[in-house]
């Protein structure tokens, strides 16, 4: 007797280990859905014949070493089947790691674990979170989000076997698997990702299609008709199908096919059933969204030939069959390429030392060393044209910093000069091409990070809009993506409301982890690219103007290296404390600084503060803060050419904002500066306004 048949009087019944294991994955889903009573059961059962034969047969990954650098990515673009990455990464034996890459001495996923599935604080929550569990490679719960992060792990892996590639010395040949679903293939990002992999000529990347008919409201015929396979074949993609989900056989075959593609991307249909044994229930759509119920479960492990009482049974055989396919391939392939990184360490030692900072997260010794410092100009320049220059000269000493526009490099000043083009079966460059694809921007680069690189993207301030499923999942995953967003405020002029960003900023401030800067002049950008990429754990926001702000003479005014603190005094009263503070960032700080003359000269004395990053000034100490706004000064006018949203935080409730209260205008910049207030005059008769209630609370 087996040690299951000693624990369950019935030993589930299967024609063979392939099938008794895949079996299991099924019933580990319903189980840790039913318990749970929250998840998805349905795509995990349709889809654990193809996800096993991929893991166990093709994917180039070992479980005791996850972070591998050259190891294949498999992306669940489709998160809901969350169940289904967690049952194969606990029946694949991976192992724990930190964030470093050093193992912890545990399972990733242990059987404790499955059973906490979506409990507070379980390595197993309701959509894969990167950082969270071991084996995610990335988070995923948006549909279309995984796809489009896949693409950007393609693209990484093409340009890190270029740029460290050498003859004898293949490092990096790894592919991308992903596994997405009728939602995902709806989504207009991965659309837009498809589109571009295909033009790039991606041939690493695969997308499995589960074709199940399947969504939350019905069947697809009543929202999503078309020809799946010929929209991919007319992106540049080659396509295959598969019949039957179950048939891993033909799965297989398909597979081998597709390693076989050079010249482009693959997309293969997989005609699945998504529901349970029990035929009465296959094809609903409560099967998606659902658990099964007790009858149900008991009905469907009844047809796999499971015993009917058994709950998160792993079967004898099953974790060793995983071990020796999926485990002994990937040593052997990790084996090697450690032997082969030995080698490379010792013909290639510069290039050697690059790839191991790249792949830790660490920055390149002295890469700020080149960042300008720009001499005070009363014409000055747009911030958007500083961060170009500096752009330009922290790359040569940062290789893996790159990226792109979307189809705005001229305007957002994105390019690395004298660095080339990322294109197809050129792969090296540096500046990417992204085309009027905002969205898979974002999410591209996304990938990108996560493969170890640096990206960038750029774009107008009004189009984060388009842009905000990859900044949140980029804070949400701690990746350190810099979102360039030019043209931040009506200042733009005469394209008027549509492209005038009111509400933007606030947005952007509102996501958890991420660091929103608005530089003033050409010294604050400067130092807000240091402060971005001096940190490898949070992405970053540039809001930056089109129009030219006066380059302010430092010897006269506070330091730029206050940008690192997120906010400090840029010019104060002398002989005292000041009896107002005037607020503000980007354009607006000058309007400030002319009407802080002007009450100097009136003898009253204030204070000007700049305040290019809220989220960088609340992590500095309370001693620090009061000492920039001090809490007895409560005379406070805020000013800047965004919603007010947010300001009273600082103002108080005494205070009071020169901000946007409706959206823009089609006009010449001057002229709507004036009309919505952004003029010294009306900053002069808040804050006279602002003395006269503190003076008369004084006398009260």
């Amino acid at each position: 007797m087996t040690a299951a048949e000693a624990r369950h009087p019935q030993a589930p019944a299967a024609e063979s280990l392939d099938e008794l294991a895949i079996n299991t994955i099924r019933t580990l889903a319903i189980d840790a859905v039913q318990k749970a009573d929250s998840g998805h059961a349905g795509a995990p059962m349709g889809l654990a014949p193809v996800a096993y034969t991929l893991w166990t047969r093709f994917l180039r990954y070992d479980p005791k070493d996850p972070a591998w650098p050259d190891r294949d990515r498999f992306v669940l673009s489709c998160g809901h089947a969350s169940m289904l990455l967690y049952a194969l990464i606990h029946l694949a034996g991976v192992e724990r790691v930190d964030q470093h890459g050093k193992k912890l001495g545990k399972p990733a996923v242990s059987l404790d674990d499955i059973k906490a599935f979506r409990e507070l604080d379980s390595v197993c929550p309701g959509h894969p979170e990167y950082r969270i569990t071991t084996g995610v490679e990335t988070t995923t719960g948006p549909l279309g989000q995984g796809a489009a992060n896949s693409v950007g792990m393609a693209m990484a892996e093409r340009w890190l076997e270029q740029r460290f590639n050498r003859p004898g010395l293949p490092i990096f040949g790894h592919r991308v698997w992903t596994l997405c679903s009728d939602g995902d293939l709806m989504e207009g990002v991965a659309s837009e990702a498809a589109s571009i992999a295909g033009h790039l000529k991606l041939s690493n990347l695969c997308w499995i299609y589960d074709d199940n008919t399947v969504t939350i409201d019905g069947h697809t015929d009543i929202a999503f008709t078309e020809d799946v396979a010929k929209r991919f074949q007319a992106y540049g993609w080659k396509t295959f199908e598969v019949e039957d989900a179950n048939d891993c056989e033909a799965f297989a075959r398909v597979v081998d096919r597709v390693l076989e593609v050079q010249d482009r991307p693959t997309l293969i249909l997989v005609h699945s059933v998504i529901g349970y044994g029990s035929p009465h229930k296959q094809g609903t759509s409560k099967i998606h969204s659902d658990p099964l119920g007790e009858e149900e479960v008991r009905l469907t492990k009844r047809a796999y030939g499971w015993p009917e009482d058994a709950q998160f049974l792993v079967p004898d055989g099953v974790r060793e069959r995983f071990d020796a396919s999926l485990g002994a391939r990937g040593a052997k392939a990790r084996e090697a390429w450690s032997a082969l990184m030995r080698r490379y360490g010792e013909a290639e030692p510069t290039l050697a030392e690059e790839l191991k900072r790249l792949t830790t997260g660490q920055p390149p010794e002295g890469w700020d060393e080149a960042i300008p410092s720009f001499d005070p100009d009363a014409k000055g320049m747009a911030s958007r044209e500083a961060s170009g220059k500096v752009l330009n000269a922290i790359a040569p000493d940062y290789p893996w910093l790159m990226g792109g526009s979307a189809d705005l490099a001229g305007s957002n000043k994105t390019t690395i000069e004298n660095d080339t083009d990322l294109q197809p079966r050129s792969y090296g460059g540096r500046n990417v091409h992204y085309g009027v694809r905002e969205h898979a921007m974002g999410s591209i680069s996304n990938g990108l990070a996560l493969a170890g690189l640096r990206p960038y993207t750029g774009t107008f301030l009004i189009f984060s809009d388009y842009m905000r499923p990859p900044t949140r999942l980029a804070a949400l995953m701690e990746l350190p993506v810099v979102f360039i967003f030019t043209h931040d405020s009506i200042g733009l002029g005469q394209d008027g409301p549509t492209h005038q960003p009111i509400e933007q900023l606030a947005a952007l401030r509102a996501i958890p982890g991420m660091i929103t800067l608005r530089p003033c002049d050409a010294n604050e950008t400067a130092e807000a690219w240091r402060a971005i990429l001096a940190q490898t754990g949070k992405p970053a926001c540039l809001s930056l103007s089109r129009q030219a702000l006066p380059t302010l003479d430092r010897s006269k005014y506070g330091s730029a290296r206050g940008v690192a603190k997120g906010a400090y005094v840029l010019a104060d009263a002398e002989g005292g404390a000041p009896e107002v503070i005037l607020l503000s960032t980007g354009s607006e700080v000058h309007l400030c600084l002319e009407a802080y003359d002007r009450l100097t000269a009136e003898g009253v004395k204030a204070r000007v503060v700049s305040m290019p990053s809220w989220d960088l000034f609340e992590v500095q100490d309370r001693a620090y803060r009061d000492s920039v706004l001090p809490p007895q000064v409560r005379a406070r006018v805020a000013v800047e050419a965004a919603a007010e949203l947010g300001w009273d935080r600082y103002t108080g409730f005494d205070g009071e904002a020169i901000a946007m209260r409706s959206f823009g205008m089609s006009a010449p910049a001057k002229d709507l500066q004036k009309h919505f207030g952004f003029t010294v005059d009306k900053v002069l008769e808040a804050a006279r306004r602002q003395l006269g209630r503190g003076r008369d609370q004084e006398t009260a």
